[in-house]
């Protein structure tokens, strides 16, 4: 259980004020179509989850218990640096003609691949073992993030300080980082 509520917790963080966002707040104002996009937003986050989580479990089993901890502090200090470093808005795909659903799922599946959340599923599958839950936690961070933005609209970015949030909570993944990887290593 404690690795769905670690994947959801930084899975949530690390998609608050970030391009993932952005991009989802352009698909609400552009097409209006509220059930299709949270559609696109849940079927894009499980597949980019279970893809991480799926890697991790392969993964795992073939490091040792402190080389588990050093790849999960890697993930958490590269999602913390990737939350402090300055985000600019996606390109909000105006030219993609496929329907509101397509370009929603598509769009959002390519700018989470690759993206600090997917590494901390993968780190997280990675030392806990369990990707089913690490998969339906980071799913569901990611959902909790990106669902409010389409129901609230430009009313659910300008009332929240996301720049602060986001700061604060890299500055936390950092430390929770750092104090894993010096435990890994035998320093702490």
């Amino acid at each position: 259980m404690d690795a769905l509520l670690f994947a959801l917790i930084g899975a949530l963080l690390g998609t608050i004020g970030d391009k993932s966002q952005h991009l989802v707040l352009a698909f609400a104002n552009r097409f209006d179509r509220n059930g299709l996009l949270i559609a696109a937003i849940l079927l894009a986050a499980a597949f980019n989850s279970g893809i991480s989580a799926i890697a991790g479990a392969f993964i795992g089993p073939m490091l040792s218990s402190d080389a588990r901890l050093l790849f999960l502090a890697l993930s958490l200090l590269f999602l913390g640096v990737g939350m402090i470093w300055r985000t600019s808005p996606p390109d909000p795909l105006t030219r993609w003609r496929i329907g509101a659903f397509a370009t929603s799922f598509v769009g959002l599946f390519i700018l989470l691949f690759g993206d600090g959340q997917q590494f901390l599923i993968l780190g997280l599958a990675t030392r806990t073992g369990d990707p089913v839950l690490v998969a339906i936690g980071g799913t569901l961070g990611i959902a909790a993030g990106l669902v409010p933005v389409v129901i609230g609209r430009d009313a659910f970015l300008a009332t929240l300080p996301l720049t602060l949030i986001r700061r604060v909570a890299g500055c936390v993944m950092l430390l929770v980082g750092a104090v894993c990887a010096l435990s890994a290593v035998g320093i702490a």
